[in-house]
Parts: C-alpha cells; structure tokens; sequence
C-alpha cells in the first residue's frame, strides 16, 4: 500500500540526493495497482530501468495509462502499432514474477515483444497526443499512482525515461491524500486534467495515430533537451546496478527496489502457492479458482432449459460473471462467442465492458447516447455475417434499453444470426413494461438469460408472465440464489443492521392525522372520484413520511456517532429522500381542496443531508450522486479508491453499480419498493479484501399514538407494511436482537412481531 512507502516530509525529489525521482517511481510501483501519467517524452528504457518495480506492479494486477507526446524511439512506435493491430504476439507469462523482471531488464527483440503484449492486453494503454494547433509540443509531467484507497499525485521536471531517471537533474514534487484537503484538492485536479485528455474531451489537444508518430528530430525542433534525449534513447545503452559508473544514489534506490521484488518472490515461494501460466491471449474465467459451484450450477440449469433462462440472484453475487461464464463455455465448446447485453444505464454499459475484458472477451461495441461510432462497426459485423454464414468471428455488443428499443437501432441489432448469438439482459425485470415489453415477441435471439436481484415485477403479474415466458420459464426461475444463501457461502459480507425510529415534527403530525382521518372515511367508497381522490391523499400522506424533518437530525447522530467510533466517514453512501424541501403544511391542513402547495424551487433535500456531512469535519469529501450529475464514473473512482469519503445520492445508485468498496450504508429515503430496499442492500454488501463486515443504518418513520379507534387498523396497516422491509433486514443480520429491541415498543401498541 502507499502508505506504506517511506516518502520524505518535504514531500520533494530531487536527483542526486537521498531522494532520487527513480526511488520515488519504483517505491509507488511496487506499491500500487494503478498509474496514470501524462509527460512529454516516454520511453521504454524507463521500465527497462524500473524493470523490477515494474514487474511487481503487473504480479500485482496493476494496470498503466499513458499520455505522450507524438516523439518516440523507433522501436517503441512499432511495439505501440504492433499491439494495436491485430497482429500474432508471443506468449508473455504475468505470473511468473522472477522470469518477468528478467524479461523486462533486456533490451532486446523479445522486450518491445513483450511491451506490445501489454498493450493488447490492456495492462499498457498509451494515447498519443499533440497540440491542436500543431505548435510546440505536449509536455506537461504529471501522473498518479494508486493502491485502491490512496492516491500519491507529483508534478515536476521528470519524464518517464533512462535519460530523465538516471543522467538528468531531475525533481518532483508529491501530494499524498493523507496529507489533508490542499495535497487532495491538488490530486483530483492532475485526476480531472488527465482525463479530460485521456478520453478525448480536451480541444487543445489531438490523438496522434501511430503511423504519424516523429522518430527523428525534425528542424522546428532545436531544444537541446529534446536532442539529447533522443540521442540517448536510440543507443539504448544497458546499465544495471553493477555499472560502477551510475551515481551511488540511483544505484542505491535500484538496490532497493530489487530487494523488494526478491522478498515477494521468495513470499510466494514460501507460501508454496502455485503460479500458473495464463494464456492471457484467448478468452478465460478472469480468476485462478474458476468459477463458483452456484455459478457451474446456473450454466447447467441454462444449458439443460435449451439454453434460456431467468436467474435470480442477490445483489453482489456476481450475476455478471455468472452469465458471462455461460458465454464463455459457448466459447469454449464452438470457438467464438458473439452477444449482445442490455443494461439500464450507460453507467452499466462501461462496466460491463470492463467485466467483459476481464474474461479477455474482445471486439465490445458500445451502443448508446454516450457514443455514436457504433453503427458503422455494427454494419461491419452484419455483412460478415450475412456473406459468410459459418464465420467464427467474435463479438460484444453492449446496449441500453432506451438505445435498444428505438425503431432504427433495434432494426439494426435484430439482424444477427438468432441460433449464435446469446442475448444477456441485465436488471431483466425492466423487460416487463413499456416499449421494451411490446419489443419482446420480435426478438429472435433463441439463446437468453435475464438477471436480477428481483425479477419479480411488483403489481405486474401481466408482466411478470411476458417474462417468465419470454426466458423460457415454467413456474420457477432457472437459478435462484438468495441474499442468506450468499451471506452464509461468503459471496456476500456479514452486516449489523440499525434501525432508528424516527418522529414527525407537530406541524407533520397535525397534517398527518387530518389525512388518515380522511383516507378512512373515503376508503369504503368505490367510484372512480373516490378511488382518484384517495390515491391523491395517500400519496399526500406518503410525502410527509417521506420528507420528515427530523430525519436530518437522527442522520446527523449516526454521522456524529461513526466520527467518535472510527475517526473518519470513508466508504459511506447515503440514499436521501427525492424532491426539494417540504412546504409548510399547517397553510393547507384544511383546504377542502386537498391540495398541498408544489415543492418550491429551492434546494433539494439532498443539499440539507450532504452540508451535514460536509460541516462535519473540512477533510471530509463528500459528492451528490445523482441522474443529474455529469461525472459519475470519477466519482466512483473517486469513492473506490478513497478520495472520495462520502456519495449522497438519489435513486441513482439502485441498479447495477459497483461499489465494493462500501462499508456504510444511512437509508433516508423510506421506500416500500421491495426492489429498491434489496439492491440497496446489495451495494454495501459486496465483499473487497479490506472490508470484514458492512453496517447498514434504517431511518423509519412511524407516527406517535395520537389515533382514535376508527384510524388504529389503517395504522397498523402502515406500520406492518413498513416492519416488512425491517424484517428482512433484520433476520439475516448479525445483530438481531438490537432491532428487535429498538422496536419493542412500536410492536406492542400494533399487536405486531418482528419475526412474522
């Protein structure tokens, strides 16, 4: 962890000292599953220096992207191109760490091999650049290194070559996220401003294509440092630790870094864990275990149904790679895999391209308003296969509904041939309602599989059919797997579960009682005026559960409390409740019109619930995640990785996103959507290596006993309903005692149990 790297207090680098800019590179490498670094000049020689630090970050997963200018060596602009293309590549063993620090300490044929196979593999993403204007050159030397949860961020003189870490007077200067709001602050600007070019949306810049790359220097280009650089680079002079002539302190901080990968070499050794040969090269299950029983079990409940299906499985039980898994034993059994997977946001449509790359599933095409290159990639895989039909080519289609179900694009995604290609259909229960319903008997796709936590589309049952039949299912899903059942095999974290009751303000109360002594007197009625009028003053009396003042202060204790226990908010997510602030209800308690005043156009609740996180301490980083947000995948970054402590968020973090990383979870938004509540759940209970258990804070509203005899069934009504949610997050919590003792009171009054 970085953490755990000595890093001097000034924080600066400087050549020929103590803290030589190669110590800075190759103390972070080996501690780090990530760098991002955008420079003038790179060069291969670099990790060639750095090869034993370099080898320890792949062992570990690590994954580099790169940002350089358009003047390369030439045999690293061949290694790029040759990694781009699709061209025949040697074998390349990442998990042989002793071989792989030699072969990265050679400068021969077989290292620019090797530095192409991590291109195609997407372990070395470079993106070439130059400015727009064509005058100067890009050379800007910043990046960032991560483990997970820290970020160290520099800014400096030092590019990333031999010349610059081993013969320049180079220095740095870092920033460490522990360090506090400035050194973060400074670490989220190098973040935004590398991908802002590294995704395409900075105008200053352009991408260079590989065949337009400079390997000699041209006459607009008279800086000396530049000259001597590729002078240098071209020799391509090996010098190791035993070259006398490197000075002591480079020589020492290579002794370092060699010793460190040595100790995990021997670790390894000593533990007797098998290191095998990938071949990182063709599709594979992306984990050395192989996939789960439950998971060889679905595949054979998919296989046996002729090959549809409709999993249901608790959120965070790897339903992705579940499936996935299916197509990768098509694979396995044909030769090629081709399908296209719908998903409900663009969001999920990026993170299963990464799953997908995962299991070296490659050729993924993304359909959807993000990106508009897809119809012509699309157009190139229908004529290959329409003009050959036994093609073993394959392909990845990912899609969201919205994008699916237009006229034109389903047109174009509905001309596959229907007995190859495996439609996967991501939070399938919206399949159920709306266009995507009408869509359904036109699908051809003969082999299918649905996945979600809750298939089961609530006051649907015409839906729910349309599904059931749709996936190829009788009266029972394909392949069940439960919340208990994943808790229990450790597919999913153990929880303690905290309910607070919460009271409505004598303004709410008031308003309250006057609605539910009105719902009770229409609610023998049945004519459709009386039906329409009751649904409005139910849903009047919902928005006051739902906007209770005094959830801001029971949440402001749990925040207070989590301070005090562990120093710090990191990993929390906090559903708030949607809409802008309550009105003042006591103007209109009783219009006979029944009508509460719009939401005024002032702040959110959200706003009220993320000052409160924010007041707290000023090292505190807190983000709204919401649909209107427009960086919501730096944000999860940012939160997986630990810059961000905090994410308030609206609705938006229901379906589908990944957040492994959470280990506090403050419901606020009262819901009795069974499908909200569980994927809820589901987020802070999937399991990372750093986290033992999650804990999940309930905020319920449940009114004080002010009702007269001819209100207490329509409340016990309300509270049984509400206790539902309760129950089931109570039962297979590790602390259920606690909830029902908080309760006892409320249970009383109603007749009620926790347990039934």
């Amino acid at each position: 962890m970085l953490k755990d790297v000595s890093f001097p207090s000034h924080r600066r680098f400087k050549s020929r000292t103590e803290w030589e800019p190669i110590g800075f590179f190759s103390d972070c490498l080996c501690n780090s599953t990530r760098f991002d670094l955008m420079l003038g000049f790179f060069s291969s020689s670099a990790i060639n220096v750095l090869a034993d630090g370099f080898a320890s970050f792949l062992y570990n997963g690590g994954r580099m992207n790169l940002i350089v200018n358009d003047i390369l060596t030439e045999q690293d602009k061949n290694a790029i191109a040759n990694g781009e293309i699709d061209t025949p590549l040697p074998y390349f063993d990442i998990t042989d760490i002793e071989n792989l620090k030699n072969t990265l300490s050679e400068r021969d044929s077989h290292f620019f091999e090797c530095l192409s196979w991590l291109i195609r593999n997407n372990r070395l993403d470079i993106k070439i650049v130059a400015p727009k204007d064509s005058i100067g050159i890009s050379h800007t030397k910043t990046g960032i290194f991560s483990d997970g949860m820290n970020n160290v961020g520099f800014d400096g003189s030092c590019n990333f070559s031999r010349s610059a870490l081993i013969d320049n007077i180079e220095s740095l200067t870092i920033f460490c996220d522990w360090d506090g709001n400035t050194a973060t602050a400074t670490i989220n600007e190098i973040k935004n401003e590398f991908e802002l070019v590294f995704n395409g949306k900075d105008e200053n810049v352009v991408f260079v294509p590989t065949d337009n790359v400079k390997t000699h220097i041209a006459e607009s280009f008279k800086s000396k440092e530049l000259k001597d650089l590729l002078e240098d680079e071209y020799k391509f002079i090996q010098q190791d630790i035993a070259n006398k002539t490197l000075p002591k302190s480079v020589i020492k901080a290579l002794e370092k870094a060699k010793n460190k990968v040595e100790v995990e070499i021997e670790k390894i050794k000593t533990k007797g864990e098998k290191v095998t040969s990938i071949d990182f090269g063709k599709p594979r299950f992306p984990y050395e275990s192989g996939s789960r029983e439950y998971q060889k079990k679905a595949f054979e409940n998919w296989k046996n149904n002729k090959q549809k299906g409709l999993f249901a499985m608790a959120t965070g039980t790897g339903k992705t790679i579940t499936s996935l898994n299916c197509l990768l034993e098509i694979y396995n059994k044909l030769g090629y895999y081709k399908a296209i997977i719908l998903v409900p946001t663009i969001t999920l449509v990026e993170q299963w391209e990464i799953e997908c790359k995962k299991f070296n599933f490659s050729n993924i095409i993304k359909v959807c308003s993000k990106y508009n290159n897809w119809k012509s990639a699309v157009a190139n895989i229908r004529l290959l296969e329409m003009t050959n039909a036994n093609n073993d080519s394959s392909y990845v289609i990912i899609s969201t509904y919205a994008s699916f179900v237009r006229s034109n694009v389903f047109m174009e995604l509905n001309q596959f041939p229907k007995n190859k290609l495996l439609l996967i259909a991501d939070e399938a229960h919206n399949m159920g309602g709306g266009l995507m319903a009408k869509r359904l008997s036109d699908i051809k796709y003969l082999r299918r599989i649905g996945l979600s936590a809750t298939p089961e589309r609530q006051y649907d049952e015409i839906g729910n059919q349309k599904l059931m039949n749709f996936f190829g299912c009788s009266d029972n899903y394909t392949f069940e797997y439960s919340m208990a059942e994943a808790i229990d095999n450790g597919a999913l974290c153990r929880y303690y579960y905290y309910p607070h009751i919460v009271h409505l303000t004598e303004s709410e109360l008031s308003q309250y009682v006057v609605l539910s002594k009105k719902i009770v007197k229409i609610m023998g009625f049945h004519d459709e005026g009386s039906k329409e009028r009751l649904k409005m003053l139910l849903l009047k009396r919902k928005s006051i559960i739902h906007k209770a003042a005094n959830k801001l202060n029971t949440f402001k204790q749990i925040v207070q409390q989590r301070m005090a226990d562990i120093g710090n908010l990191k990993y929390t997510l906090v559903y708030v409740p949607e809409g802008n602030k309550p009105d003042n209800f006591e103007a209109d308690i009783f219009d006979q019109s029944d009508t509460i005043a719009s939401d005024p156009e002032t702040e959110h609740l959200i706003d009220d619930f993320t000052r409160i996180v924010r007041d707290m301490d000023s090292h505190i980083i807190v983000r709204q995640f919401t649909s209107d947000s427009t960086d919501r995948d730096a944000m999860l970054k940012g939160f997986a990785d630990g810059s961000i402590d905090v994410l308030t968020s609206m609705k938006c973090l229901d379906e589908g996103v990944d957040v492994p990383r959470s280990e506090l979870a403050i419901f606020c938004a009262s819901t009795g959507n069974p499908r909200q509540f569980i994927q809820r759940r589901g987020r802070v209970l999937r399991t990372h290596k750093d986290k033992r258990f999650a804990i999940i804070h309930d905020l319920i509203v449940i009114p004080d006993n002010v009702f007269d005899e001819e209100c207490y069934s329509l409340e016990k009504n309300l509270v049984a309903s509400e206790l539902k949610r309760v129950r089931d997050f109570a039962l297979l919590s590790e602390n259920l005692n606690d909830t029902d003792n908080e309760l006892q009171e409320v249970l009383n009054h109603y007749n009620l149990s926790i347990f039934n």
